[in-house]
């Protein structure tokens, strides 16, 4: 009967060699302590059911004769010192798994921060591509106290963006049209270029005093 398990003289893995095998090991070391353990307690109950405390003298101090005293000595031995690569195992599992998680966070957030710069990466490519913004359509008349005017939209308002409209995939005005009847209520991004200079404008289609949810006329860009 071995006396230790082979728990606790390996020592914890690093946290910067750590791995999944690393975690299986231990747990596989401290399945075979507890087997251990078990072996011990096993020997115990076969002597009468003696435990870790029962006395092993009579009453006049001699060793108790129904016994194998000296087995019962070395099974409780065994048991300590086993309990003690338990805990010690244990321990080592935890700080493990720990150093496993805390490396899944880091490696997730570095994977996030660099798809988040690709991203970045990849749109500030477009839009050098596409500069200087292209314009699909143009607004050509007003009405005072629309919801166009309340955007602060202004006739010649060349239009680069209207919500999910672009030069990419504009066709008709009705591509504006559909986009304005599925947004009555909620806000629109609408770029323009004004006199040069872009301007992002929030728009909310909707009913006013006059005809339609904008109350401005728009026309497609000459191409």
């Amino acid at each position: 009967m071995s006396e230790r398990g082979a728990g606790a003289s390996g020592g914890s893995p690093q946290a910067s060699t750590v791995t999944i095998s690393d975690v299986q090991e231990l747990i596989k070391r401290k399945e075979e302590i507890e087997a251990q353990i078990k072996a011990n307690y096993d020997v115990l109950e076969s002597q009468k059911g003696v435990g870790m405390n029962e006395p092993l003298v009579d009453r006049e101090g001699y060793p108790r004769s129904d016994v194998d005293v000296y087995q019962v000595r070395a099974a409780r031995h065994n048991i300590v010192c086993l309990q003690n690569d338990h805990k010690a195992v244990m321990k080592q599992v935890e700080e493990a798994l720990h150093q496993l998680h805390a490396r899944d966070k880091e490696k997730q957030a570095r994977d996030m921060a660099e798809a988040h710069q690709e991203a970045m990466s990849r749109g500030l490519g477009q839009s050098e591509g596409l500069s200087p913004a292209q314009a699909f359509a143009k607004v050509n008349s007003i009405s005072p106290g629309s919801p166009a005017s309340i955007a602060g939209l202004q006739v010649d308002d060349e239009i680069v963006e209207f919500g999910s409209v672009n030069i990419q995939n504009f066709q008709s005005l009705q591509n504006i049209g559909s986009v304005v009847q599925h947004s009555e209520g909620k806000a629109l991004n609408v770029a323009v270029i004004r006199r040069g200079e872009k301007l992002q404008l929030r728009l909310v289609p909707a009913r006013w005093a006059g005809r339609g949810l904008l109350g401005c006329n728009i026309i497609p860009m000459q191409r």
